[in-house]
């Protein structure tokens, strides 16, 4: 394996050092050419990554030489790619809406956004459980200065609330770890599995304990039912760019959910196979219901889109409980789709916000927008993409989804409740959009257009769902290639722990 797996990590901490030394620092143009040229390099790479990774099967990286299962290492396999992929598109959209001013109200956007990247891959990337933890922290303590970027009581508000619910779920996350480590003396992924698998009976039950708290962590990094009520007030307060990068955070908690319980505790840990899925099952579901409630009854268009956050986790969270190759694709798929349409609807409610006066992104009567055309027709696509309508990448995400469910419970249930949520959200933005553009007062717009670089982030997001429709048959094919590899629990320990043995891995 090249070394081409740690770029990802250590370009994004490359760039923050460069922006904050003096010769880019104190020029805005300068910090903004060097963000969006870093973040269009590290698309490439993980690009050229995920290219790598489709001609090699799963890779790993040992930092340091220090082979698995005792060193730190870098698991690259389609699906952990594909989520860096993700990030770094999504990101670079949203410091394009940054910086056509929004960056200049705080001094380090730029930095803390690129760290957040760097804890956001090394999530996704790390083949082990601790460093998992550290990468959640590098991310958290990012999110949290990028929370109140720009100051303000609400952001205040919200971003106490943030991090001391994270505090707690970190807390819980070290208590997991140790009685993990404690009983099965490793914390790499690959290893556990293979421990799990020829567990003592006397030891079971601890490890049940461990699993079942990473479960409750994982869950409110996701924003779960019930530990999802930080989220709405938390990503309607942030800026617009960092809400937008916000809609990839909750996807690191399903994406730990898929790893860990699929790999860990999967169809070959015995007595502990599918722990904790029967209760994640009946929450997934409460999950998406209250989210589409919630869009059905915000008062501002922000937490229109927050909830359908929360509609998007609930429905990823009810495919990972249910565990066959059909559920983990369309995990894969529903997560590119939703990531990216809510991050352009976060960027989009900021558009019309800012022409519609005092009256902001509130659901009342207010200025007509200074540019109904341009910002209906995008806020139209949006609609019709996240509510699930075809012919866009909303109605093949629904498709794979509803097809996935196998026995007649799981049917009736998520076919139910999948397509009443749907009926739900085209209500809820169809009631958004009539109000936002139809029901004006007076006859001239409240504020100025959009600038030509928030036009091209959000179509540039918007532009992805088409993508997907054209490019449906290959990026299928890629989603049950990576559920089928995350499920050859066999081959990942092989791969890692035996092969390592012999070639030395990469370092």
């Amino acid at each position: 394996m090249s070394h081409l797996i740690i770029a990802p990590i250590l370009l994004p901490i490359l760039t923050a050092i460069i922006i904050m030394l003096p010769p880019v620092h104190y020029v805005p143009n300068r910090r903004r050419l060097v963000s969006i040229v870093a973040t269009a390099l590290q698309l490439i790479i993980a690009c050229c990554l995920l290219w790598e990774t489709q001609q090699n099967g799963l890779t790993f990286y040992a930092v340091g030489d220090w082979q698995p299962p005792f060193g730190i290492i870098l698991v690259a396999d389609t699906l952990s790619v594909v989520m860096v992929c993700l990030t770094t598109f999504l990101a670079l959209a949203a410091i394009c809406y940054g910086a056509a001013g929004e960056d200049v109200r705080g001094s380090f956007f730029h930095p803390l956004f690129h760290f957040q990247i760097m804890g956001i891959n090394g999530a996704f990337l790390t083949g082990d459980l601790f460093n998992l933890f550290v990468f959640f922290e590098v991310l958290l303590i990012a999110s949290y200065g990028l929370l109140i970027h720009a100051g303000g009581k609400n952001k205040t508000k919200a971003a106490v609330h943030y991090v001391v619910l994270n505090l707690a779920g970190s807390a819980v996350f070290l208590f997991s770890l140790a009685i993990l480590y404690g009983a099965l003396g490793t914390l790499n992924i690959a290893d556990m599995a293979l421990k799990v698998s020829t567990l003592p009976p006397e030891d079971v039950l601890l490890v049940k304990a461990g699993g079942l708290l990473l479960l409750i962590v994982f869950s409110l990094k996701a924003a779960v039912l019930p530990l999802q009520f930080w989220l709405p007030d938390t990503y309607a307060a942030a800026s617009p760019p960092v809400a937008a990068l916000f809609a990839v955070m909750t996807k690191i908690g399903v994406y730990a959910l898929l790893r860990v319980y699929t790999t860990i505790f999967g169809e070959s840990a015995g007595p502990l196979a599918g722990l904790g899925m029967n209760w994640l099952w009946p929450f997934g579901l409460a999950t998406i219901v209250l989210g589409a409630i919630g869009v059905m009854g915000s008062l501002d268009f922000r937490k229109v889109v927050a909830n359908l956050v929360i509609v998007s986790v609930g429905t990823l969270v009810c495919l990972v409980a249910m565990q066959n190759t059909a559920a983990n694709a369309a995990v894969l798929y529903y997560t590119v789709h939703s990531t990216l349409v809510t991050g352009a609807l976060f960027l989009l409610a900021d558009m019309i916000a800012n022409q519609r006066g005092k009256a902001g992104d509130r659901l009342v009567s207010g200025r007509r927008v200074a540019q109904p055309v341009l910002l209906g027709s995008l806020f139209f696509a949006a609609a019709v993409t996240v509510a699930g309508l075809p012919p866009l990448s909303g109605f093949i995400g629904k498709l794979m989804i509803l097809q996935s469910a196998v026995t007649p419970l799981q049917q009736v249930l998520l076919w139910s409740v999948v397509l009443l949520s749907s009926l739900m959200v085209l209500i809820g933005l169809s009631r958004a959009g009539s109000i936002l553009f139809w029901r004006v007062t007076g006859s001239e717009s409240g504020g100025d257009k959009a600038l030509p670089l928030q036009v091209f982030a959000v179509s540039l997001l918007l532009l992805a769902s088409p993508m997907l429709v054209v490019f449906a048959g290959p990026f299928t094919e890629l989603s049950v290639a990576a559920a089928v590899q995350l499920e050859d629990v066999s081959q990942t320990i092989s791969t890692i722990l035996l092969e390592s043995s012999v070639s030395g891995g990469a370092q």
